[in-house]
C-alpha cells in the first residue's frame, strides 16, 4: 500500500483567518469537502466556498457560548479512524463517521491575551480545548491524516494543495511533529500562567521551557560545535548592520547589555567588553570622551571587542570608534551620520538597544540538569553601606559605586580599580583574590595609570589583609567589599593603620 494520501475532505477551525484564501481556493479546485463551524465557517463562505457545518454531522449546535463545537465522537472518529484497519473501517461505516483527511487549526491566542493585560475571565476563555484536541488527534493519526497546526503552516499546506493535494508519509509525520510542538508550547504557557510560578521566585517545582523561535548561529563556542539561539532577540536588540551574530558574540553582547543596565540613568557612559568582562568603562560629560577614556583602560584588549553606550551614537563618537577594529557596537540609537560611518565596515555588527526588559531569571545547564536562579538585580547605594573604619571617604563614594557596578559584572575572583568615573584596571577570573589584586595593579601600571586616590571594589570579602596592603601600597584610598569574613577585623585594622576607608555592603556579587 502506497504511503501517499489524497485530500478529499478537510476540517478547518482557525482563529486567524488571514492567509486562508489561497487554501480555500485550492480546496475548491480539488473539489475537497470542507467542514467548519462558527466564525471560520462564515469566513470561508465569504470566500465563495461551500461549507458543511459540523453541526450537520454531530446533530449538536455550538453550545456553552462556543466552548463546545467540534468535541464529538463523529468528528474525532472521522479524524482518528485508521483507513487500513478493518475494524476501524467497519465502525466508521456503522456510525456514519466522515473520513477527515485534513485538519487545519489555529489556536486561540492565549499568550497574546495574557500579555495584553486582559482579565482572568478573558484569559480563561482563550484556553483552546477543541483546537488542541483536533491537533493531537490528527497528529496521532498522521499515517492517514494531514494536520496544519497553526497559521505559520498555511504556506506549507498551500504548496501541497497546489501540487495536487496528495501527501507523503514523511510530509504528514513532519507536520504531526509540528502539531505536537504547538500543543506542547501552548500547554507550557498555560501551566506557567495558571501555576503562578516564576523561575526567579525559587518555588518552581517543574522546569518547563518552551521557546519556539530558533536562530541558527554560524557555529558554537568553537567551529566544530553546532549552535542555535532560542528566543526573541529583536525584542531587546534590533540588528541594523553587519554579519550574523555568533555564539561568542551573543555571550559578550549579553554581558555588555547587563553591565550597561547599571548605567542607564547615568551621564554618558561607554564600556568595552572582551570575553564577558569589561576591559574599559568610563562616565563623562560627552559620549565621545567616555569612549576615549574607556578605550584608554585597555586599548590592547579592546581590539575585536564589544562596545556599548547608554546614549545615542553621535558622529563625533562614531568617527573615533571607527578607528578601532571591533566586532559589535550597541547603542539605544544611531544618528544617521554616525550609522553611515560605522557601517563602512561591512562585517561590523550594529545593534540598537530596544526598550524591552531583561529576563528576571537565568538558566544554565550543569551536569545532567539545569541551574535556575533570579538574575542579580541588587545594587547597593551608598546609603546602604557601612563604614567599618575610623576614617570615611565621602568624596570616594561615586568611584566606589562605579567600581561596585563593574565588579558585579566581572568574572570572579575579581578586583576592580576605579577613579574619577573611569575603570583603571581589573583582575578577572582568578583563583586567588591576591592574584586578582596583583593582576589589576600590574595592568593599571602597564597602561600608565596612577592608582593614587583610586577606589577598589572586591566581589567577595578579604579572608586576609594582604589585598588591602597591596592596594594601599599602590595608592588606593577607599575599599568596598561585602564583608562577612571571620577575619574582617584584620583587614579593617590594616585600613585604619594606613588611613584607608573601608565600606561593606553585606551583599556578595559572585559571577562564575
Amino acid at each position: 500500500m502506497s504511503d501517499s494520501r489524497p485530500i478529499r475532505s478537510a476540517l478547518i477551525s482557525v482563529f486567524h483567518k488571514e492567509g486562508l484564501e489561497p487554501i480555500v481556493e485550492a480546496l475548491k479546485e480539488l473539489n475537497v469537502t470542507i467542514y467548519s463551524t462558527g466564525g471560520t465557517q462564515v469566513a470561508i463562505e465569504a470566500m465563495g466556498a461551500d461549507v458543511v457545518p459540523v453541526e450537520s454531522i454531530t446533530d449538536y449546535p455550538s453550545i456553552l457560548g462556543g466552548r463546545v463545537k467540534t468535541l464529538h465522537p463523529k468528528v474525532f472518529g472521522g479524524i482518528l479512524g485508521r483507513r487500513g484497519h478493518e475494524s476501524d473501517v467497519l465502525q466508521m461505516e456503522e456510525y456514519a463517521l466522515p473520513a477527515i483527511d485534513l485538519v487545519v487549526v489555529d489556536l486561540y491566542p492565549f499568550e497574546a491575551t495574557v500579555a495584553s493585560g486582559a482579565s482572568e475571565a478573558d484569559i480563561v476563555e482563550k484556553i483552546d480545548i477543541g483546537g488542541i484536541a483536533l491537533i493531537r488527534g490528527a497528529a496521532k493519526n498522521f499515517q492517514d491524516v494531514v494536520v496544519v497546526p497553526s497559521m505559520n503552516d498555511y504556506g506549507t499546506l498551500t504548496e501541497i494543495l497546489q501540487n495536487g493535494g496528495e501527501t507523503t508519509l514523511a510530509q504528514r509525520k513532519a507536520l504531526a511533529g509540528r502539531g505536537f510542538r504547538v500543543s506542547s508550547h501552548y500547554d507550557t504557557m498555560i501551566h506557567a500562567h495558571m501555576s503562578g510560578q516564576r523561575l526567579e521566585s525559587g518555588d518552581v517545582d517543574c522546569l518547563n521551557l518552551s521557546v519556539p523561535h530558533a536562530q541558527a548561529l554560524r557555529y558554537g563556542e568553537n567551529p566544530h560545535q553546532p549552535a542555535k539561539f532560542f528566543g526573541h532577540l529583536d525584542a531587546l536588540l534590533k540588528p541594523l548592520h553587519g554579519k550574523a551574530l555568533s555564539y561568542n558574540n551573543l555571550l559578550d553582547v549579553d554581558a555588555a547589555v547587563q553591565l550597561m543596565e547599571e548605567f542607564q540613568h547615568e551621564n554618558p557612559t561607554f564600556a568595552i567588553l572582551k570575553h564577558n568582562n569589561a576591559c574599559g568603562c568610563a562616565t563623562r560629560p560627552t559620549l565621545a570622551q567616555a569612549y576615549l577614556d574607556a578605550l584608554a583602560g585597555d586599548p590592547t584588549s579592546a581590539f575585536g571587542g564589544v562596545l556599548i553606550a547608554n546614549r545615542t551614537m553621535d558622529l563625533e563618537t562614531a568617527n573615533k570608534v571607527h578607528e578601532l577594529f571591533c566586532e559589535v557596537v550597541i547603542a539605544p540609537g544611531f544618528d544617521a551620520n554616525a550609522f553611515e560611518v560605522l557601517a563602512q565596515k561591512k562585517n561590523r555588527i550594529l545593534l540598537e538597544r530596544q526598550a524591552g526588559a531583561l529576563p528576571s531569571a537565568t538558566v544554565r545547564s550543569a551536569l545532567n540538569g539545569y541551574l535556575v536562579q533570579q538574575r542579580d538585580v541588587a545594587m547597593e547605594g551608598s546609603d546602604a553601606w557601612t563604614c567599618t573604619t575610623a576614617q570615611a571617604k565621602p568624596d570616594s563614594a561615586d568611584d566606589l559605586l562605579f567600581a561596585l557596578k563593574l565588579v558585579k559584572h566581572t568574572k570572579s575572583n575579581t578586583i576592580v580599580f576605579a577613579k574619577d568615573g573611569q575603570l583603571l584596571a581589573s583582575g578577572t577570573g582568578q583563583t586567588s583574590r591576591v592574584d586578582a589584586c596583583r593582576q589589576a595593579i600590574e595592568k593599571a601600571q602597564s597602561f600608565g595609570f596612577d592608582l593614587k586616590g583610586a577606589s577598589m571594589a572586591s566581589d567577595a570579602f578579604f579572608p586576609f589583609p594582604d589585598c588591602v596592603e597591596m592596594a594601599a601600597e599602590a595608592g588606593v584610598v577607599a575599599v568596598i567589599q561585602p564583608g562577612g569574613s571571620i577575619n574582617d577585623q584584620k583587614s579593617i585594622d590594616v585600613c585604619n593603620n594606613l588611613s584607608i576607608a573601608m565600606y561593606t555592603t553585606g551583599i556578595r556579587h559572585f559571577k562564575h
